[in-house]
């Protein structure tokens, strides 16, 4: 064969998962937690991984490999490590991290807690937040990256190293505890540099030509103080990046023109990446004002979704940007790290032909990208590109993916804005009258444990080695517990526990038409923990109801109300992957449609209390500003879209995780629930403060006494005493006493004293608002 002209086939991948096609890490990970395993063993799983994906991308053609996007637990907390920036409290007494000191970072130990995690920009990975203060000592404390990249140079593999950015570093980082709130953390650019330099220097010395830092942040609202952190680091870091290739990679929306400038003008830098799926308007800014001379890394390939690229539509965008950069500057790419997406479409083996040929996981989309890269060095797979062509062309035409009815309704509701009838207080009065509660009313989020034998008997009945018969009396005897556990505890609004559940959104998933589902789907939503999103490919309806038997079920075993238990149209659309040929919004509204005939069906069959989880709500946000309005007005509008139909006597609750909601407590307040509980206990009731600053909410409100997360047992005083800060905000005739979440991860060891303790400070903080009155 002739040997290719390597100059135009220029093709790159942000970053890789980790896991493992069949979650290898995961299983690594765990057994070594559990003491079961060693560190080698452990080692030896990661080496292998590792190995293997590099030489999967180079088999495939890619010539810009990534080394370093490898993780025990998180790339963040992989380059706190790299800057030996370790909290006091794990008490590290220097030179090169081990494994016990990360992790004890990662997921606390036996005396002290793990680092605070939270959300990677909009997406559902988790990352470990650094705690830094003035007085944090940097040094360079872990050569992952350098060994690394040396262990795939030792393959015959020559990598591009990733480093977080300098400036995104910092600016994801927060102050530590005891440290001012208004410490600014971009002092600490000049202390971190000097160990980026290092890095850089040892990264030369083996070999390295090319580095690639991330510096996503670029996406978000910038303030001019921030932007100039961008310029000096750069600046800084200039003559020890020479010599270097330097790729700056920006990912997850468009690219605002401010820090476009500041961006494309920082010193010593080669090559720009940018994300062309979520950022479909920088390419106005590419094409008017991208430097000559530089590398244009064009992420065309969706690294957040599993739908098969159109091929012929990025291959003319990105011959549309050849003219811009120049044939020998533009290079193929992924709009992210993969990541964020399923593996291997080759170990599904349980979805059909036809739904299969619209995907493509990472692993298939390694594969687009080198298609893409071939074409434009004019090496086009003619055939590649027709099966290609094919698949969308059956993908626009399938009927499994139209449903005119469903279309003509989600139509039909732009005209309406969904709102109950009555407002929310004489709601409530006349769900009083009914449901007779007593002052500050109890109940729990809604799942109870799920204990190993609950999990073998769904298993065996999804294998059809039980009846449906023996199924449901296994679970009738589950709820049955459940039922009478509350009752003597004496918690007031019951649940039925949900035993019947896999998962929150699956469940419905499954239930529902326009879904599918994978064997091998997992994608990392923290340290060892994956989620399997189910994929929406269609118009979505409900066949048949999905919940009302069990709930009629579980009302017929007590006299006190029997909550209703649903996950909200918005948490089914943002736990998915969603199908990318219409607006998200429109999906959310089909959705929508579908639960409001579950909710007036359980309405009907007798159901007075109905949750409508929202968990979440708030991980759909933007990440610009300017796009948060359109965002809530369409979630919030889905929501009420559920349960506008039932009576005002129906009592309509929501719950909602995550802790961050003092900037849409507006829209919440819209969203126009009779009662809302609210995962609180973690985030030092950040969430009151919103109440203190004179928010009026007249709605009923349940913000959690204690945080179901932890093993831990409240003692009944200290439920009280947060029961009495919640008084001193809100009104006695609205607060509502409820754990964070949901319990089934936790065991009925801990659940029984957990909520008698609840309930027992419930009824003394009773006994003292009815002396007092």
């Amino acid at each position: 064969m002739a040997r290719i002209n390597q100059r135009n086939m220029a093709s790159h991948i942000v970053g890789y998962p980790r896991m493992g096609p069949k979650r290898e890490l995961k299983f690594a990970l765990e057994s070594f937690w559990d003491g079961k395993s060693s560190a080698e063993d452990l080692e030896k799983v990661a080496t292998d991984l590792r190995s293997s994906i590099w030489k999967q991308m180079s088999e495939a053609g890619i010539k810009y490999i990534p080394s370093n996007t490898f993780s025990y637990y998180d790339q963040v907390l992989d380059t706190t490590a790299m800057l030996g920036a370790v909290p006091e409290r794990y008490s590290w007494t220097g030179g090169e991290i081990g494994l016990s000191t990360y992790f004890s970072m990662a997921r606390g130990n036996a005396t002290v807690p793990a680092m605070e995690m939270t959300k990677w920009f909009d997406t559902n990975y988790h990352f470990i937040v650094p705690e830094l203060g003035p007085s944090t000592k940097f040094s360079y404390a872990s050569h992952k990256a350098v060994s690394e990249y040396k262990e795939a140079k030792a393959l015959g593999i020559d990598t591009v190293p990733v480093l977080i950015g300098p400036v995104s570093y910092l600016l994801l980082s927060k102050p530590a505890k005891g440290v001012e709130k208004s410490f600014s953390l971009l002092s600490l650019l000049g202390s971190i540099l000097p160990i980026y330099k290092e890095v850089v220097a040892e990264l030369k010395a083996a070999g390295a030509s090319w580095i690639q830092f991330d510096e996503p942040t670029l996406v978000k609202d910038l303030d001019a103080h921030e932007l100039a952190a961008f310029s000096s680091a750069y600046a800084e870091l200039e003559s020890a990046l020479s010599g270097l290739n330097v790729l700056i990679e920006t990912y997850f929306a468009d690219i605002p023109a401010e820090s476009f400038k500041t961006l494309t003008s920082l010193s010593g830098v080669t090559a720009y990446g940018f994300d062309l799926i979520r950022g479909a308007k920088t390419l106005d800014l590419i094409r008017s004002s991208f430097p000559s001379g530089k590398y244009l890394f064009a992420g065309v390939v969706d690294g957040r979704n599993i739908w098969a690229d159109d091929l012929a539509a990025s291959l003319s965008t990105l011959q549309s940007l050849e003219a811009v950069a120049g044939k020998d500057k533009l290079v193929v790419s992924t709009s992210c790290s993969l990541m964020h997406t399923a593996v291997d479409l080759v170990n599904e083996t349980k979805l059909d032909d036809e739904i299969k040929s619209w995907l493509a996981f990472a692993a298939q989309k390694v594969v687009e990208v080198n298609a893409l890269a071939k074409a434009l060095a004019g090496q086009k797979d003619e055939l590649y590109f027709a099966a290609n062509a094919a698949a969308l062309a059956s993908r626009k035409s399938s009927p499994r993916v139209t449903n005119e009815e469903v279309q003509k309704a989600a139509a039909a509701l732009k005209g309406s804005d969904h709102r109950r009838a009555t407002n929310v207080s004489a709601r409530l009065d006349a769900q009083q009258k009914k449901l007779n509660l007593p002052v500050l009313p109890t109940t729990t989020i809604g799942s109870f444990p799920q204990t190993v034998e609950l999990r073998r008997v769904r298993r065996e009945y999804k294998a059809k080695k039980i009846s449906e018969e023996e199924y449901v009396s296994a679970m009738k005897e589950e709820i049955s517990k459940v039922v009478k556990i509350q009752e003597e505890l004496d918690i007031d609004v019951l649940v039925h526990g949900e035993p019947e559940r896999n998962d929150m959104v699956e469940y419905f998933g499954e239930q529902l038409s326009g879904f599918a589902f994978t064997a091998n789907g997992w994608v990392q939503s923290y340290g060892s923990r994956c989620v399997k999103p189910p994929i929406i490919y269609g118009d979505v309806s409900r066949p048949n109801p999905m919940t009302v038997f069990w709930s009629k079920m579980a009302q017929s075993m007590t006299s006190r109300p029997m909550k209703g238990m649903l996950t909200g149209p918005v948490t089914i659309l943002n736990w998915s992957f969603v199908r990318n040929d219409q607006p998200r919004f429109e999906t959310c509204y089909q959705i929508a449609l579908a639960i409001k005939k579950e909710v007036e069906d359980l309405e009907a069959a007798g159901i007075q209390v109905i949750q409508i989880d929202e968990a979440a709500l708030r991980e759909g946000l933007p990440l610009r500003k300017s796009e948060h309005a359109f965002y809530l007005d369409w979630a919030v509008h889905s929501f009420r879209i559920t349960n506008c139909g039932v009576q005002d006597t129906t009592q309509i609750h929501t719950h909602m995780c995550y802790s961050n909601f003092n900037d849409i407590i507006h829209s919440i307040i819209d969203m126009d629930a009779d009662v809302i509980t609210i995962e609180n206990s973690r985030s030092d009731e950040k969430l009151l403060s919103v109440f203190r600053e004179g928010v009026k909410y007249g709605a009923g409100i349940g913000p959690g006494v204690y945080d179901i997360h932890s093993p831990r047992i409240p003692s009944t005083e200290e439920i009280a005493d947060r029961i009495n800060k919640m008084l001193a905000v809100l009104d006695t005739n609205i607060l509502w006493v409820n754990p964070d979440c949901g319990l089934k991860t936790r065991k009925y060891t801990e659940v029984k004293p957990a909520l008698t303790n609840m309930v027992s400070a419930t009824k003394l903080i009773r006994t003292q608002l009815a002396s007092a009155k």
